[in-house]
């Protein structure tokens, strides 16, 4: 395939999920939308994290991110890319399985380079990503050679991409070090809140918090208020999420152990009925609970940010306030040139083929 195929079935792959995902009418045909109805309902009952609204998050903002003048703007980025590829390297992807489809950007970069995709499912998210291989295959049958599923363990590949906690990217390091590799470890979103913050930032600031309960890389964890910072207007704008408490009992299950442990050991902490607050430093908050630290000069945020960019997926604020932030209430649709841990997969994949 040359690559105009490869980008074709894609965008029409993006446009299936946004068209299913549309709370509209839409033209998507009957065996498509019960195909990926019957796929939405086995991934809910496999994962009891996941809920049918997660995986249309999921669906849509892929929808949106495989839009045809975003892709070609990426594409654009990479020159190299429209060389054949006469060699097809296979790629190795150890998959997370925190948030449904999480692997799916893992995917599309090595099939886009002209590579070989090798895939290794987490047991918590194992029904999705095969799914969208069958509509991908569907619309272009010559991806079907260069696509496998693998149960047991990964073998015959020449380069790895594996996500993972701190503690398993150690095994990674170990086991294929010795291969061209990309090895991700555990990383969170935080939100730095600006002096002349808005309503509508912190109602959207709930998105970016709430959706996927808090397992996502890219769910904000910890926030950055100004000194004098009235919590009650954080509390009152992220309100119409109470309802997660009553729709999910993993993370109401969450939410009662963390504030019993709180209360029992009379940690300072605030509590609006559905989560909690707490003075923390630290980047990686419980399920159910959200870090914050005050500040009075942004520039010590700024300092601090860089000093810990190991630690942070993405950062949520005002582009005016932090340079590069992600605006509020976007940190769960990244696009095509978000890359995890800010490393450019494709460019590591294009260059397997030098």
């Amino acid at each position: 395939m040359d690559l105009q195929k490869r980008i074709n079935a894609f965008l029409k792959l993006g446009e299936a999920l946004k068209q299913f995902s549309s709370e509209q009418d839409n033209h998507l045909n009957t065996l498509l939308h019960d195909f990926l109805e019957e796929k939405t309902e086995k991934a809910v009952y496999e994962n009891s994290w996941f809920t049918r609204g997660d995986i249309i998050s999921a669906f849509k903002g892929i929808g949106s991110m495989l839009a045809e003048e975003k892709t070609e703007t990426w594409i654009n980025e990479y020159p190299d890319l429209k060389k054949q590829v006469e060699n097809p390297q296979t790629v190795g992807v150890v998959n997370a399985g925190n948030i449904p489809l999480v692997g799916f950007h893992d995917f599309l970069c090595t099939l886009i380079s002209g590579n070989n995709y090798l895939g290794k499912l987490s047991s918590k998210d194992k029904v999705l990503l095969p799914a969208l291989k069958d509509i991908l295959i569907d619309y272009e049958p010559g991806f079907a050679e260069h696509i496998r599923f693998e149960e047991n363990l990964l073998k015959g590949f020449d380069a790895i991409i594996a996500t993972g906690s701190d503690n398993t990217a150690r095994y990674f390091h170990y086991y294929f070090g010795k291969y061209p590799n990309i090895i991700r470890k555990n990383r969170n979103g935080v939100a730095v809140i600006p002096e002349d913050y808005n309503e509508e930032d912190l109602k959207k600031l709930a998105d970016d918090i709430f959706i996927y309960y808090g397992l996502g890389c890219r769910n904000v964890s910890r926030l950055f208020l100004p000194e004098n910072f009235e919590i009650n207007r954080f509390f009152e704008n992220i309100e119409h999420y109470y309802d997660i408490l009553n729709n999910h009992h993993k993370y109401a299950n969450n939410y009662n152990y963390h504030k019993s442990i709180y209360l029992m050991n009379k940690v300072p902490h605030l509590d609006n009925g559905f989560a909690l607050l707490k003075e923390d430093e630290s980047f990686t908050s419980p399920i159910s609970t959200i870090f914050y630290e005050t500040y009075k000069d942004i520039e010590h945020v700024k300092e601090k940010l860089k000093f810990h960019s190991e630690k942070i997926q993405c950062v949520v604020s005002n582009p005016g306030t932090i340079n590069n932030a992600v605006p509020f209430g976007k940190a769960q649709f990244p696009e095509l040139w978000d890359y995890a841990d800010n490393i450019d997969t494709l460019k590591f994949l294009i260059s397997l083929n030098e």
